[in-house]
């Protein structure tokens, strides 16, 4: 069931931004007046997607956003008046997807929450990919560690490699699981 949390103080705007969200395939929209009750919901549902309300009071709700954002798995829409700038670049850095100017029509805020939705995707892609790449140059050095334990012992690179990858076949390990053993055994 897709989700999304409204945190705004205006009953009637909160209510335009959760038909949209309707509008735009959310399941259940949970609305919130205030951004205490806003980081409760965000705790308690889970939401895809947080669309948060940028009143006077900017510093405060930078920090709510990022309360917020840190307990959603989605992106965080940030809608704010002009002439709020000084705050602005603070929500940028607390993890805020999208920012949507007031007014604005019922399309601007469907496009931004597609956007938002869209950068989210790719960035959630994006850190996967790396974390695997991470993941990927760890054993790569593990192995190469373990490489070089065997080759103190005196065998070659080469020989060294086909070792592990030897035992890596008879024990059905990989061979960062090998690289491992190795290590622990020269420790």
């Amino acid at each position: 069931m897709k989700c999304a949390l409204v945190v705004d103080e205006d009953a009637s705007l909160r209510q335009l931004i959760a038909k949209t969200l309707v509008d735009c395939g959310f399941d259940r929209v949970v609305e919130a007046e205030s951004t205490t009750l806003g980081a409760a919901l965000a705790t308690s549902e889970k939401p895809l997607l947080t669309v948060l309300d940028f009143s006077l009071s900017g510093a405060e709700e930078v920090a709510a956003a990022e309360k917020i954002g840190s307990l959603t798995t989605g992106p965080v829409v940030l809608l704010a008046a002009a002439g709020e700038s000084e705050c602005l670049e603070k929500a940028w850095e607390v993890g805020v997807s999208q920012l949507l100017m007031k007014p604005f029509g019922e399309e601007q805020l469907k496009v931004t929450i597609d956007t938002a939705i869209h950068q989210f995707v790719e960035l959630s892609s994006l850190q996967q990919e790396v974390d695997k790449l991470r993941e990927t140059l760890d054993a790569r050095k593990k192995i190469d560690r373990a490489k070089g334990v065997l080759m103190k012992q005196g065998l070659t690179e080469p020989d060294a490699y086909r070792r592990m990858q030897k035992l890596a076949m008879d024990k059905r390990k990989s061979l960062k699981e090998v690289a491992d053993a190795i290590l622990l055994m020269e420790d």
